[in-house]
């Protein structure tokens, strides 16, 4: 603009501007922050290589991504509007969007009370985190009116998206070597045959934050739904994952089995006929599921990038004691999605039946657990039955697990659920905590019967090639409630039949056999069973686990 046309603005006036302009520099570094503990590991995950190609900065730094205002000084409220209106039509986000966060009631309040003034349009309330989600009509008045109050905002972002886990993708990783659970998910998860589930979960509720479950006659009157502004049961693609989920969570067909077949279903629709979920309906859910009274959340859901109000619904359902249970991804990337890479959510990943991870399946330090999901029958549409893979189909089987703990020991709370199952879990991988297994791999058989002096089980665990090292490692895990006995594990190594002696194993530990390979075997197939054998007399509650065979491909 010609300084010939316009006056220049009294000191007072741009000081103001400026202080301002700070202000709102420091709310957008608030709102766009990332998690204290996942700067490296925990990055937004990509939901399709376009996205991801598109922004690669925001994979390895969480500052930088589709919904974060860039954090410069802007000197006029022109260049402001320029940069919101460019921050909120990027890709991965709902155009023209903002999620604003206020600092207290007043603020939003004095807000509501003027926002047809600033240029946006109120679609969406939560009134107990201070957030509102506006459609942006103008953005030189939306940018005005930021500058005008930034002593109420608490931050200001874009509406990224959160949706479905795309469906697995074929990974050579897993070359074939993944077996489908079909109807056997009890038997997988380690309940022993005839057992009798038909008061598991009773008095627990379970929410469904997805598609929105159709009625089917494994839930029968357990269903209840929540209408957040998306209506109740969902069609096409959305609404057979919605059913899906909740099916294996808590249904109670015999051709559709769930875990919790007794607890209660609270289905909240979070996707919208777009196929899409975004942060703030989530968040909406989120504190609706917690205000009914929800004891556990489901989220098999997943975006690339977090935000401040994520961070404030999180935090308001983990205060109430509600539990968090969130799909890890099936990018089969090192990363996992949002809200799963939060550390108060429980994160699940996949594994087969025979509880080897699935390579679609995403992995990182903040892996919780692991569960079955690959090959699930669940209940469908119309009311058909269907296959159903991914960690979509992990997360509930872990959320129907703790409502059986909760059900079955009544006074623990939702945590002390979550603990028991950490430490009763399989130790799937490498021996110990890691990656791509978490706490392990879900055993809910052991832990109902964790308190059982007399049972014995001693568990051949995985077979994992360290590359590191040249060698192959055995895991074994003792099960029991008391330390083992000396075990006897005979290994047939490509038809080389030879015996390593195991030293008694506490109650719930494991160790692992080291078998060094030559360079020739090293370079080929490899072909390997074992076998263990206790030296006391007893019966092992599952002796099925006391073998294992695998095959290896070294070839270069």
């Amino acid at each position: 603009m010609s300084n010939a046309r316009h006056r220049s603005p009294p000191r007072k006036t741009l000081l103001t501007l400026v202080a301002g302009l700070l202000v709102l520099f420091a709310l957008f570094r608030l709102s766009h922050r990332a998690s204290p503990d996942s700067r490296s590991a925990a990055q937004p995950v990509a939901t399709d290589g376009a996205a991801l190609s598109e922004h690669a900065e925001s994979a390895t730094n969480p500052n930088d991504n589709p919904a974060a205002l860039d954090p410069v000084a802007n000197d006029n409220v022109a260049q402001l509007a320029g940069k919101l209106s460019e921050r909120l039509q990027r890709p991965g986000v709902r155009a023209h969007e903002a999620v604003l966060l206020f600092k207290d009631a007043t603020g939003y309040n004095r807000f509501l009370a003027h926002a047809g003034t600033a240029g946006v349009i109120v679609v969406g309330k939560i009134e107990v985190l201070h957030a509102v989600r506006a459609r942006v009509r103008a953005y030189d008045r939306f940018a005005a009116d930021l500058v005008a109050r930034a002593g109420d905002f608490g931050g200001v972002s874009a509406n990224p998206f959160i949706d479905m886990p795309p469906p697995p993708a074929s990974s050579e990783r897993d070359n074939g070597r993944l077996v489908a659970v079909g109807n056997n998910l009890l038997a997988t998860l380690g309940v022993p045959a005839k057992t009798d589930t038909s008061n598991w979960g009773r008095g627990v509720t379970i929410a469904i934050l997805d598609g929105g479950a159709a009625p089917d006659p494994a839930f029968g009157p357990r269903l209840r739904y929540l209408d957040i502004g998306l209506g109740y049961a969902g069609t096409g693609t959305a609404g057979q994952h919605g059913t899906a989920v909740a099916s294996l969570a808590a249904g109670s067909a015999a051709d559709a089995p769930g875990v919790a077949p007794a607890a209660t279903l609270l289905s909240i629709r979070v996707i919208d006929t777009d196929d899409h979920g975004d942060v703030f309906t989530v968040c909406h859910g989120l504190i609706s599921a917690v205000d009914a009274g929800a004891q556990i959340i489901n989220l098999s859901l997943g975006g690339r990038i977090t935000s401040e109000v994520l961070n404030r619904a999180i935090a308001y359902a983990t205060a109430r004691g509600v539990v968090l249970v969130a799909a890890a991804g099936n990018e089969g990337v090192d990363r996992l999605s949002w809200p799963a890479a939060d550390t108060r959510v429980i994160s699940v990943g996949a594994t087969d039946a025979n509880g080897l991870q699935a390579g679609f399946s995403n992995s990182g330090p903040q892996l919780r657990l692991s569960a079955p999901g690959v090959g699930l029958v669940t209940a469908g549409m119309n009311p058909a039955r269907a296959l159903f893979s991914g960690t979509s189909a992990s997360a509930p089987v872990v959320a129907g697990a703790i409502a059986v703990i909760l059900s079955q020991s009544p006074g623990l709370t939702g945590a002390q659920a979550v603990e028991i199952l950490q430490t009763h879990a399989t130790d799937g991988g490498a021996v110990g905590d890691d990656p791509h297994y978490g706490h392990g791999t879900l055993d809910l058989g052991w832990a109902l019967a964790r308190d059982d002096p007399t049972r014995t089980d001693t568990a051949i665990t995985s077979h994992t090639y360290n590359p590191e090292t040249n060698a192959i490692e055995v895991g074994v895990q003792n099960r029991s409630a008391r330390p083992s006995a000396t075990h006897v594990l005979t290994i047939n190594l490509n038809g080389r039949i030879f015996t390593q002696e195991i030293a008694p194993i506490g109650p719930g530990r494991s160790t692992a056999v080291v078998i060094p390979l030559d360079t020739a075997t090293s370079a080929g197939l490899i072909e390997l069973r074992t076998q263990l054998e206790s030296s006391a007399a007893g019966i092992d509650a599952v002796p099925v686990n006391n073998t294992r065979a695998s095959l290896f491909d070294l070839r270069r």
